[in-house]
């Protein structure tokens, strides 16, 4: 039956480019593997690697001479990579990143039929081919799904703690809530992004238009609310489902978020609601982490405190230290207040205390004086 259900859940959900744009030639003379119609260029390899299920698929991987980082990218329904390529290019040139981009089983290229599953091994495969071929590291990986590329990113991100982040451009809450409005996750759903999303431990950059008419901007937003490690969103204004890379916005954003995460100690990264800085490092490992010694709060609102802050930078530095000093002096001074308030309640206290077993000690000795005097008097009369 859940073989039946998933064969259903890909004709619905998959829609690769028929006929592909694309197709891959060997160079006689030198042995490369090329994208035809795109011309060659030295930084750019074309691949072909197996997956775990025996189907063989097919990646391009763009070099930057002054990548810290590399992007493993997933790319959307009804599209390849040769649709892609260009944007591959750019990205690169922009973000200053290493980009592996790779067609899923029956995407493209790429053999085999696609499925959920699939992806999953295909992406895998993808991952495996960066650490093996190129060296890349788990701490140095940022993953990036775009619509049901989102699938495959958050299941493989959920299995792994160390990497750098990942960017989920208009993502899904699952398959089935892309046609449906459903309140729990069903046995034949697909592509779960909102039972696994809180199992990601890195930073998560969320990016959606708020006109998108294929997958709802709330996709987005709840995904965003499920993070550990949330990052400002970028919630594009009129942006729909297939537009989002031409608003300038998209790679400023983008940009600041990489530099972020770049800046920041890999696996001690805090919650990030600006994209100007980077918070200081947890002390342990961060939330849902349990071994944690000190953790951030999640802040409720991104926007408020961002304003506050750019305005609280503007101030000229001395203006900054000399407050700084204002205000530690006035602390400093109500100390001192309390603590003398403190000495003289303790005085007080002591003083009435002093006093009162003064009293309760004579009142005492009295007793027994009348006492003896009175038997004096007796034996006098």
């Amino acid at each position: 039956m859940g073989g039946v259900t998933s064969s259903m859940a890909a004709k619905l959900a998959f829609f690769p480019p028929n006929p592909p744009s694309y197709k891959v030639i060997k160079d006689n003379p030198t042995g490369l593997l090329l994208m035809d119609p795109f011309p060659h260029r030295e930084n750019v390899d074309v691949l072909k690697f197996p997956t775990r299920r025996g189907n063989e698929i097919v990646a391009v991987y763009v070099r930057h001479p002054m990548a810290t980082s590399t992007v493993l990218y997933s790319h959307g329904n009804a599209t390849d990579i040769g649709q892609m390529y260009e944007l591959f290019i750019e990205l690169s040139i922009h973000l200053r990143v290493n980009l592996m981009g790779y067609d899923y089983s029956g995407y493209g290229q790429s053999s085999g039929k696609p499925s959920e599953h699939n992806t999953y091994a295909d992406i895998e495969a993808a991952y495996k081919c960066l650490e093996e071929r190129y060296g890349a590291k788990q701490e140095n990986i940022i993953l990036y799904g775009q619509s049901v590329g989102s699938g495959p990113t958050v299941d493989l991100a959920a299995r792994l703690p160390q990497l750098r982040a990942i960017v989920l451009h208009s993502p899904i809450l699952s398959g089935l809530r892309v046609m449906y409005s459903v309140k729990r996750s069903y046995w034949f759903d697909i592509y779960k992004n909102i039972d696994k999303i809180p199992l990601v431990k890195c930073p998560v950059l969320v990016i959606h238009g708020t006109c998108d008419e294929v997958v709802d901007c709330s996709h987005g937003k709840q995904l965003w609310l499920l993070c550990q490690e949330k990052y400002e969103p970028l919630w594009l204004k009129g942006g729909n489902h297939c537009n989002l890379e031409l608003f300038p916005e998209y790679v400023r954003h983008l940009n600041k978020f990489i530099s972020t995460v770049e800046k920041a100690p890999p696996c001690k990264l805090s919650s990030r609601k600006s994209t100007d800085c980077v918070e200081r490092p947890r002390r342990s490992v961060e939330y849902p982490r349990h071994s944690v010694d000190y953790c951030e709060l999640p802040r409720k609102s991104t926007d408020k405190r961002e304003k506050s802050r750019k305005s609280t930078d503007r101030r000229p530095e001395k203006l900054r230290v000399n407050e700084y000093k204002l205000n530690n002096s006035d602390k400093l001074e109500k100390f001192r207040i309390s603590v003398d308030q403190i000495e003289r309640s303790r005085r007080s206290v002591e003083y009435h205390h002093e006093k009162s077993s003064r009293r309760s000690v004579d009142h005492q000795l009295e007793k027994p004086r009348r006492s003896v005097d009175w038997l004096d008097r007796i034996r006098a009369g």
